[in-house]
């Protein structure tokens, strides 16, 4: 167990668990950051790695309760799947807290796993469920460090999948996954997490593909457009939409550019736009959709950039 900061570190529990637990015959290490200022979640999450010694790593936050199993069952699914994170399903305490969010982490497909990474949920299993090799975490590179306000999780995310990594989801309820105003997750503004996410979306996506489609002429649909470069700005064929107003319009004039004229793109009935797709929706509406056979987005080239928020709850 490693504390990142003084003021976080209850010390007379951790001594009082380091006692019963080598009672059980469980050897506990202890360590805690001794400078004045915390030092972030990545330096503690690095650090207590460091003092580790085992084979495997299962991450734990101090405030959540793993189930008896959930060792057991994600060793073996590590096994199997070694250049993987392992994930789990949760239960969430209150159970009405973030209730859209735990829907979503709990019944992800297989396929889903690896094309909802662009989401604003985050990884699509949440970090306090992880387990892997420490082979492959050396692999794939220590967490950020650069303190509160930076989603150690997501970049370490995203940097495992860059290096070829899996993801594999154990379909039981092993983490009892709790929710307070005080976790460290409310320190990373929804900013912060929208210009990584559009970073990594042009890096895996946009850069393979010569137009596309923004699905959204609202406001998160043009948010995205003004968020991307230049060479990828020129890409954008169309936004599509379902709003009738919207597609009145006929047109979104981008008005910050510095070129003259200024660029203009077509706004199009979602039937008469041309994939590839960028889907800038919540997820439920592409769910809604779906179902009323009016678009099935799993038939349409496309990538779903949904714009919950939903991680940030």
């Amino acid at each position: 167990m490693y504390s990142y900061s003084f003021m976080v570190c209850t010390c007379q529990y951790t001594v009082l668990w380091k006692v019963l637990l080598e009672e059980a015959g469980i050897q506990m290490v202890l360590g805690e950051n001794d400078s004045s200022q915390p030092r972030g979640v990545g330096f503690a999450k690095n650090h207590a790695i460091d003092q580790s010694s085992g084979t495997y790593l299962c991450f734990l936050d101090s405030d959540d309760v793993m189930m008896p199993q959930r060792i057991r069952l994600q060793w073996e699914a590590a096994i199997q799947h070694p250049e993987s994170i392992i994930g789990c399903q949760i239960e969430r305490e209150p159970a009405e807290a973030t209730e859209r969010y735990t829907r979503w982490i709990n019944n992800l497909t297989c396929e889903q796993l690896l094309t909802q990474v662009f989401t604003s949920h985050g990884p699509t299993v949440i970090m306090p469920t992880w387990f892997c090799s420490r082979e492959w975490f050396c692999h794939v590179g220590r967490f950020d460090e650069a303190g509160k306000g930076t989603p150690e999780d997501l970049l370490f995310f995203y940097e495992h999948l860059r290096k070829g990594g899996g993801v594999f989801r154990v379909n039981q309820r092993l983490l009892l996954y709790r929710y307070h105003p005080q976790a460290a997750t409310h320190s990373v503004l929804e900013g912060t997490i929208w210009t990584h996410r559009v970073l990594f979306l042009e890096e895996r996506i946009l850069s393979r593909w010569t137009f596309f489609t923004i699905w959204n002429a609202g406001k998160q649909g043009r948010k995205l457009f003004r968020s991307l470069t230049p060479a990828n700005q020129k890409k954008v064929a169309a936004f599509c939409d379902v709003d009738t107003n919207k597609i009145a319009k006929g047109f979104y004039t981008y008005e910050e550019s510095k070129e003259n004229p200024k660029p203009r793109i077509p706004i199009l009935h979602f039937r008469d736009a041309s994939p590839p797709f960028i889907i800038c929706v919540k997820l439920v509406s592409i769910i809604s959709l779906s179902k009323a056979s009016v678009w099935n987005p799993h038939q349409i080239k496309s990538c779903a950039f949904s714009c919950n928020k939903a991680h940030i709850e």
